[in-house]
């Protein structure tokens, strides 16, 4: 099988943290190829993502890597099982870019999740509408066609909030997006009436950042954080106006572990922001 041109970004994460175990261990990719009985290309197209890799070949490597983390030997292990075709945004593949469909393969296999939205509400909570308005004021005009299918994919993002044992969901939102009337009035009053229901679950919790808050936080653009089954396979997600980043260095991890936890003690408790939601929206 040719290597794949365009892994995902959690095949390329497999590969990645492969990578890790072998450099931790003080091995070449060289050694791990003789280990294998295969050539250093081939190490190289599996520690990138471009070829799978089974998990009898992740478990004889660890061995090897003196790694005896078994946690992380096992999600490893069930990454490795993963294939395309095999979840729904497969569906979209070819359609959407691979960014789309990378976010909410993240969010599939997060065991938590935390945001930090300042301009925007996040896309878990959003409404048709109000995604509508967003993909329709992008800096290159969609067709309307993609517009569609874009706000339908995010649709169908938000199932993975359905589940009873669905994982918890904590989000902390900036007023100032919550007073953006992306779409007018009526599109943003249901939109905020939307988050309020939302909240209501007993798995999501909704924080909000007032104007009134004291304290400077540096979250300029949203921020996702997906809690792996081990913390070493956590990932943050940056989005950008032309683009988004995934980091899953330990010191990138760290830090956003820290920003997130300052921001939540800046905002409001859950109730609080309640009633400060549904205040906002009255004046709609």
């Amino acid at each position: 099988m040719p290597p794949r041109d365009n892994p995902t970004a959690r095949q390329a994460r497999l590969g990645m943290e492969l990578r890790r175990l072998r450099e931790r261990a003080g091995k070449t990719a060289r050694e791990a190829a003789g280990l294998l009985s295969t050539d250093q290309a081939k190490i190289s197209n599996i520690e990138s993502g471009r070829i799978g890799v089974s998990e009898a070949r992740i478990r004889r490597l660890a061995v090897f890597y003196m790694c005896t983390d078994e946690a992380l030997i096992d999600a490893l292990c069930a990454m490795a099982r993963e294939h395309r075709g095999q979840f729904w945004w497969d569906e979209y593949r070819g359609i959407l870019a691979p960014g789309f469909l990378d976010v909410a393969e993240m969010e599939h296999h997060a065991v938590s999740i935390r945001s930090v939205q300042s301009v925007t509400i996040p896309g878990l909570f959003q409404t048709e509408e109000y995604a509508r308005a967003l993909f329709s004021a992008v800096h290159l005009k969609l067709p309307a066609d993609e517009i569609e299918t874009r706000v339908e994919y995010r649709m169908r993002r938000q199932q993975v909030m359905a589940a009873e044992d669905s994982a918890p969901v904590d989000a902390i939102i900036h007023e100032s997006a919550l007073r953006m009337r992306f779409g007018g009035r009526k599109t943003a009053r249901a939109q905020l009436e939307h988050v309020m229901d939302v909240a209501s679950r007993p798995r999501v919790t909704v924080r909000v950042i007032p104007f009134t808050s004291e304290d400077f936080i540096e979250v300029t653009h949203p921020v996702l954080y997906a809690g792996a089954p081990v913390p070493q396979l956590d990932t943050v997600r940056i989005d950008m106006p032309f683009g988004g980043r995934f980091l899953s260095s330990e010191t990138e991890l760290q830090r956003y572990r820290e920003l997130i936890d300052i921001t939540e003690r800046a905002a409001l408790d859950a109730e609080e922001s309640k009633q400060f939601i549904r205040h906002i929206a009255r004046d709609l």
